[in-house]
């Protein structure tokens, strides 16, 4: 899967979120807001459906767009490749920004330590 932009992944979490649409739709919806004009949302869902993404089916002579993989795995991809290309595979700066930010929630925190928990759990099982 090839990664995705920030604002690829806002539209497909939008696109997630509301099920299929036609371009018209996610403009009114997604793109208006943002500033964007419909050739832009047009690209951006092409070129998410070339990455394999979406999918596009015709529908009374208009293309519907759906969702091909669920936003949350897109977003695994994205964390996966910005820690490969950009903290050199380690998750120990990222690890680090986070427990120097302040802006960490409670229930953020707390499934942080479920997350440690479980890597602990399935370090101690494969040694």
């Amino acid at each position: 899967m090839r990664p995705i932009g920030d604002q690829e992944l806002a539209l497909l979490r939008d696109l997630g979120s509301h099920g299929e649409a036609t371009v018209a739709e996610v403009v009114e919806r997604f793109g208006q807001p943002r500033g964007l004009a419909r050739s832009t949302v047009l690209t951006m869902m092409e070129r998410l459906r070339k990455k394999g993404h979406l999918t596009r089916q015709q529908v009374d002579g208009v293309y519907r767009y759906a969702p091909r993989t669920a936003p949350a795995d897109a977003v695994q991809h994205a964390v996966a490749s910005f820690v490969d290309r950009t903290l050199g595979g380690s998750v120990t700066p990222f690890v680090t920004f986070l427990a120097e930010s302040h802006d960490v929630s409670d229930a953020e925190l707390a499934e942080l330590e479920e997350l440690v928990a479980r890597l602990q759990g399935e370090r101690r099982r494969h040694s």
